[in-house]
């Protein structure tokens, strides 16, 4: 096709930048920060299995036998690449550990829901661990650069991770500049979620967003593959992408060039599962969990940034949560667990607690309010999470906790050993602890690896529950 009449300035950065990045122009750092982002992801992937959703997508996996596919992760299943990126992303996303950005005019959202479909493109494949690496960075910072420019708050940020799995799919699998063009082109017109995914009383399809997203990525590069052309104009164009999904016309700045900083540097991973304008609430709550007994306190009174407030603390749902995906998006709930357990894990939205009267009852005595100091915090660089917990008792005492600004802050960098707890935390009901430490000097070392067709089968978990599959 003719490239003025077919392509875009914007499908062609991304397409130059997806075709020419190479390992060797990643900087230590960012290689490294990749190899936190797959263990991490990885972690929470092995801890979501069990979800209702992810249940839902192997039911469907297990249908779609192909035994040269790609693999459910954790499970010996075989399935179409596209079939298997949604239930890996699906049981990536569904405990809510994930990472975070937050740029200032930024739209947000959680860039490691590229990791799972990229690791199943990568297994496809059968490329080596640079070759991961270098696929998990590009995904990124497409995923992180569309986020920056997309004002449109009516379309999910899930819409970022379907582009950006493309491009790093396109990339694991060699695909010419032409080849490339197309598989971003129809990415980026197919591949488009709304917002009410995250409105209202959030059901399961609010894990499941992610994983379609990569499937949806995954299933473009695939065409392509085979010879499928793309749409033509599909950022620019009359009914295209930069007026429709993004709300605005943009220029996005300089990708993969000399100097220029990537975006996965910019990512933030979490300490708590839940969403991530939650946590510091949670880390508020949790200091004073241990001076308190839930059925002493008469009120408390959560102080937030706007942001929060406007996601996770207003609406009636947010008082009245009846599935894990809207209680770990809920201020009160998330506030309440923290008060009654000390602190905040994905045991915390099984089913006893969602129906504990108990913790409804303190639910119900719970305030959520903007703290005009906190939004100025949030809404500078470097970013400021704060939050105020102030709990009166019975007998009239006042009790305050404050989170942000810490080294427990969001905007704070994980550590490596931090990762590692974490990964052994979640995963600990999957392998023994010497298993997990072999994984995680496997995944550690990733880069060396010639194949990473390996990491699946290491990655099977022990005793599954049984399915009705």
């Amino acid at each position: 096709m003719g490239a003025a009449r077919g392509r875009d300035r914007i499908q062609d950065q991304l397409t130059e930048f997806a075709c020419k990045l190479e390992y060797a122009a990643l900087p230590p750092a960012v290689q490294r920060v990749a190899k936190t982002r797959i263990v991490y992801s990885l972690g929470a992937l092995i801890a979501g299995l069990d979800g209702a959703s992810s249940q839902a997508a192997r039911r469907l996996a297990q249908r779609m036998p192909l035994a040269d596919g790609a693999t459910v992760i954790g499970t010996e299943i075989k399935t179409t690449p596209e079939t298997a990126a949604l239930a890996n992303g699906t049981a990536a996303r569904y405990i809510e550990m994930n990472d975070i950005y937050h740029w200032p005019g930024s739209y947000e959202g959680h860039a490691s829901d590229v990791v799972p479909a990229v690791l199943t493109a990568a297994e496809y494949a059968h490329a080596d661990g640079r070759a991961l690496i270098t696929a998990v960075v590009l995904a990124y910072d497409v995923f992180l650069r569309l986020s920056d420019v997309a004002k449109n708050q009516n379309f999910d940020n899930t819409n970022f991770c379907a582009i950006a799995v493309a491009a790093a799919a396109g990339k694991l699998w060699r695909f010419t500049p032409e080849q490339m063009a197309h598989c971003i082109a129809m990415a980026t017109v197919s591949g488009n979620m709304l917002r009410q995914v995250r409105k209202s009383h959030i059901s399961m399809w609010k894990a499941v967003a992610a994983g379609n997203a990569g499937r949806s990525g995954l299933y473009a590069a695939l065409l392509a593959r085979d010879g499928m052309d793309g749409p033509h104009l599909p950022f620019e164009g009359e009914s295209g992408w930069c007026d429709h999904i993004a709300g605005a016309r943009f220029t996005l700045e300089r990708m993969g060039a000399p100097g220029e900083r990537f975006k996965i540097l910019d990512t933030r991973l979490k300490r708590r599962a839940a969403c991530g304008t939650a946590i510091s609430s949670i880390l508020a709550a949790e200091k004073l969990a241990p001076l308190l007994a839930p059925s002493d306190i008469a009120e408390v009174t959560v102080e937030v940034y706007r942001k929060a407030l406007e996601d996770v603390g207003s609406g009636e749902h947010k008082w009245h949560p009846d599935t894990r995906e809207s209680a770990d998006h809920s201020i009160p709930y998330v506030v309440a667990a923290a008060l009654t357990d000390g602190t905040v894990t994905p045991r915390s939205f099984d089913a006893a607690h969602l129906r504990d009267p108990a913790l409804h009852a303190l639910i119900r005595k719970i305030r959520v309010v903007e703290d005009a100091a906190f939004t100025l915090a949030y809404e500078r660089a470097p970013v400021e999470h704060r939050t105020r917990v102030i709990v009166v008792t019975r007998d009239g005492t006042r009790h305050t906790g404050e989170s942000g600004g810490d080294a427990d802050d969001l905007s704070a960098e994980i550590t490596d050993d931090e990762v590692v707890a974490i990964f052994r935390n979640l995963t600990r009901d999957a392998w023994p602890q010497e298993r997990a430490a072999q994984i995680l000097d496997l995944l550690w070392n990733v880069e060396q690896l010639p194949d990473v067709a390996v990491i699946p089968p290491l990655l099977l978990r022990r005793a599954p529950p049984t399915e009705n599959i």
